[in-house]
């Protein structure tokens, strides 16, 4: 609403799939198609990454994009330490809090916890369960995740990092946008699409099967 990009979906086409979707730029020349979309939300940064900012891939229908999710966790003054979510859902945030108490041995019971995506961005899939908790485990350790690293899954109250659909699209965006690690849940059996120029960047995928792991391999 309060951002310069604009998402088109089609509920119903006679024509094609209602998968796609389009993104598109509101300029001084009308509403002009992105498409690049995962630069479009990324911050580019030059520098090393700070800690509590990690990279998840997102798909919007059958489109991969990339999103940095940010994360301050700090002493609370209060009783009931607040949770407070900028485009991930509160409840989620809440859970996720919960699991890395509990299975991740983080120590959030005294805490703040502040999540925003950046760019304006609504984040509704599972699949950055595992960046939310990424970025409040890398914020609350003050350490930052390693450079070039991106992630996606699903987080189960167990602490189990969960299949999602389309992970070779996934991975070949990741890769294509120059990440060079990617934590991704182990069990997955697809395989990696080739980009147009053939076969994807050279990424190290590295497989996690709990909460607990995947904060140990992100916080290297």
């Amino acid at each position: 609403r309060f951002q310069s990009f604009r998402v088109l979906r089609a509920l119903k086409n006679r024509f094609g799939s209602t998968n796609e979707v389009g993104v598109f730029e509101m300029t001084d020349r009308g509403m002009v198609e992105v498409e690049d979309p995962s630069a479009f939300f990324l911050s580019r940064r030059e520098e090393d990454v700070p800690p509590g900012v990690v990279t998840v891939c997102l798909l919007e229908g059958t489109r991969p994009m990339l999103v940095e999710i940010e994360s301050l966790v700090a002493p609370s003054p209060l009783a009931n330490p607040r949770r407070i979510a900028n485009g991930v859902d509160t409840g989620r945030v809440n859970m996720l809090c919960a699991v890395l108490s509990r299975r991740a041995g983080l120590a959030l019971h005294d805490q703040d916890v502040y999540v925003n995506v950046t760019g304006g961005v609504r984040v509704e899939e599972p699949a950055a369960d595992l960046g939310v908790a990424l970025a409040i485990a890398s914020a609350m350790r003050d350490r930052p995740v390693g450079k070039g690293t991106a992630c996606f899954g699903e987080v189960g109250l167990t602490g189990e990092v969960r299949h999602v659909s389309g992970a070779p699209r996934r991975i070949t965006e990741m890769a294509k946008m120059g990440f060079g690690r990617i934590i991704r849940p182990e069990g997955t059996r697809e395989v990696p699409e080739q980009t147009n120029g053939g076969v994807r960047g050279e990424a190290s995928v590295v497989e996690v099967g709990t909460l607990e792991e995947a904060v140990a391999v992100a916080l290297l």
